[in-house]
């Protein structure tokens, strides 16, 4: 088939396009979302707290041991860390495109596990969890009082007591979490959300 005849006829091209179009809008409505192909790495969060440390303390004494034992955990492409000053620390593991999130989660938590005795006494009694998630936000909610009755940190209460458990109960969401005191942060599980959120 000669290009030129597309050239010379542009209402078979333009016919051809429209088809294509409307043949891609009936697979967008009629494809479950559940079946759209994967775009991000599986990601395997980990997180602790270290009660009453600075960042620097933090990344020397927790996140240190557990990127040594972490590192090269299989079909793992790269790992980030953050530590905070008020304890926390966090690590995600980015995997390769087709790795079973699952599998990466056991693997992650199994050399987790092995580093466990390196960690401080106080970071293993409150403990260190491992979960798959996307790192992309599902939706962000923000909560307020419109009147101006109630301060931040009743919100942020009655949030964390009232919607964030509910959130989390949603099939597929992978995690939830209050972020500067009024918003809420809802990530997807790794193997998605059927699109009844």
């Amino acid at each position: 088939m000669k290009l030129d005849r597309f050239i010379n006829r542009p209402v078979l091209s333009t016919v051809i396009s429209i088809l294509i179009v409307i043949l891609g809008l009936l697979g967008l409505i009629s494809l479950p979302v559940t079946q759209y192909p994967d775009i991000a790495p599986p990601t395997v969060s980990v997180k602790a707290t270290y009660t009453g440390a600075n960042a620097q303390t933090v990344l020397n004494s927790v996140i240190a041991p557990l990127e040594d034992q972490i590192n090269g955990v299989e079909n793992m492409m790269y790992m980030t860390s953050s530590a905070s000053n008020n304890g926390s620390a966090e690590i995600s593991i980015y995997f390769k495109q087709g790795t079973d999130p699952d599998m990466a989660a056991v693997n992650v938590q199994n050399r987790v596990s092995m580093a466990q005795g390196l960690l401080p006494a106080e970071v293993t009694q409150i403990g260190v969890t491992t979960q798959k998630r996307q790192n992309s936000m599902l939706i962000v909610f923000s909560v307020y009082d419109a009147e101006d009755r109630y301060d931040q940190r009743f919100i942020e209460n009655y949030a964390k007591i009232n919607l964030i458990p509910e959130v989390q109960r949603v099939p597929g969401v992978g995690g939830c979490e209050c972020v500067r005191n009024r918003l809420l942060h809802a990530y997807l599980v790794e193997a998605g959300c059927d699109g009844t959120v």
